[in-house]
């Protein structure tokens, strides 16, 4: 059997990617599809969900172990065939590409088609350009509404504090009032408090 998946994105909207591939082939084999037809270096953290019809989130198969619970439902990539989670067209997933602002493709497994087979994966249908794989500085500080890098006020201060820092500014007074012979153990505070 062949599954045909349609990938669509809600960062761009006329994006669209068709992935046919075999039924017997992992989910490990799916995500290398996946970056290879929208152009993405191979990334560490990435997800497929197991949706249902709302698109809420089911079955997790990860790339790599994260240490999930025992009793939450989750397989590894590698370890998972395809057709073992999907059986039914019409099966929506999710892949999880960009964990930290959770960034993600929407896909439907719109045909199963019975009868054939594939060696590998194929991208049969390339329709827009897919969002970017991860979000340049700018495009975080349009996202997050501020200036990541420290910025010079007009009172001559940074985001850090004063530009003209001085040591001497530490003191030995600053310090707690320690002279340079004090020493404190534990039993030393353990008789204070």
């Amino acid at each position: 059997m062949v599954y045909r998946f349609l990938l669509v994105s809600d960062e761009v909207e006329d994006f669209k990617r068709e992935i046919q591939i075999d039924a017997e082939a992992t989910f490990l084999d799916l995500h290398q599809a996946i970056l290879q037809a929208v152009d993405f270096q191979p990334v560490e953290m990435s997800s497929f969900f197991i949706c249902d019809d709302d698109w809420t989130r089911r079955t997790e198969i990860t790339l790599v172990d994260m240490g999930a619970p025992t009793d939450a439902d989750t397989c590894l990539m590698e370890d998972t065939r395809l057709e073992e989670l999907l059986e039914d067209e019409h099966q929506r997933l999710i892949y999880v590409f960009d964990y930290m602002f959770d960034r993600a493709f929407y896909m439907e497994l719109r045909e199963i088609i019975t009868g054939r087979t594939l060696q590998e994966a194929v991208c049969t249908r390339s329709v827009g350009d897919p969002p970017e794989q991860a979000f340049t500085e700018e495009e975080l500080e349009k996202d997050l509404g501020k200036t990541l890098t420290p910025t010079v006020s007009a009172t001559g201060e940074d985001f850090y504090g004063d530009s003209e820092y001085d040591d001497d500014e530490l003191d030995r007074e600053g310090m707690g009032g320690f002279e340079d012979g004090d020493s404190v153990g534990l039993s030393d505070l353990e008789e204070r408090y």
